[in-house]
Order: structure tokens, then C-alpha cells, then sequence
């Protein structure tokens, strides 16, 4: 699995004009699914993202997690995240899991998540979303569940 994990200080998405989800202070998810990825994977991923210390402390030192500063997560499913570029000007998705694979784990990622009492909000799988947010400070980092993933 690969995570782009954005701290937010906003997020929403939409889907055909329709919120989907909605958070202030947290973290936006961008959650790709690759072949091969398993229950394991989703409980890595759950467990090392809802755990990052990314949030400043008084001190202005990233110290704190989601959980410490009260904060929520927004999870997209994003199966471009697994696109290759290397070859031609036209991405490769084959890295990609099917879609009735991807879901199963992108949901259970969701109530891993939940599970350690973080709310959650979501976007549509396989949906047209449009997501807004407003990046804080900006901090971005890509998350994977694998060494070594293409």
C-alpha cells in the first residue's frame, strides 16, 4: 500500500456536488492499494500513520500525533498513486489492485483507524471526487507498507 498523507487544516470532499466527508484539523489520506497487498498492510499502514508525530508542539517541534491533538483523518482511495510513469507518456496502472480487493482493504484501513478511537471521514471508491483542502505548512509525506514498492 502507499499513502500520500497531507496535515490539514481543512479538508472536504465531494462527490457529484454531494460532501462526502468533511474534517478540520487532521490528516487527508490518499490511499493507493497495489497488488499483492494484504489485512497486514492495511494494519501497518493504520497503525504507523494514525501514530505519526506531525503535529507541532508549544515548543513548535513536530511531537505530537492525530490522536494528541484531537485530530481527524480524511481517507480517498486513490489507485493512481500505484501509476508507473517510467515508460511512454501514458500511465501504467497494473500495480494497481482490483477494484473489489482494493475496497476490502481500503475499508478495513478506515475501521483500523477508527478502531483507535480517530474519526474518520471518506470520499467514494471508484467515484469522480472532487477533494478540497488547505495543506498546514505545508507537511506531505508518502507512507508505504513495503520496502522497496515500485
Amino acid at each position: 500500500m502507499r499513502a500520500v498523507v497531507q496535515r490539514v487544516s481543512h479538508c472536504e470532499v465531494t462527490v457529484d456536488g454531494q460532501e462526502t466527508g468533511r474534517i478540520q484539523k487532521g490528516l487527508l489520506v490518499l490511499l493507493g492499494v497495489q497488488n499483492g497487498d494484504t489485512e497486514q498492510d492495511s494494519a501497518y499502514l493504520a497503525e504507523k500513520i494514525a501514530g505519526l508525530r506531525i503535529f507541532e508542539d508549544p515548543q513548535g517541534k513536530m511531537n505530537l500525533s492525530l490522536q494528541d491533538v484531537g485530530g481527524a483523518m480524511m481517507v480517498v482511495s486513490q489507485f493512481t498513486l500505484l501509476g508507473d510513469c517510467r515508460k511512454g507518456r501514458r500511465p501504467s496502472f497494473i500495480e494497481a489492485a482490483p477494484p473489489e480487493i482494493a475496497n476490502t482493504l481500503y475499508l478495513k484501513f478506515c475501521d483500523l483507524v477508527r478502531s483507535q478511537n480517530i474519526p474518520v471521514a471518506t470520499g467514494r471508491f471508484q467515484a469522480d471526487m472532487q477533494v478540497t483542502l488547505t495543506n498546514s505548512g505545508p507537511v506531505t509525506l508518502i507512507v508505504e507498507s513495503r520496502p522497496n514498492q515500485s
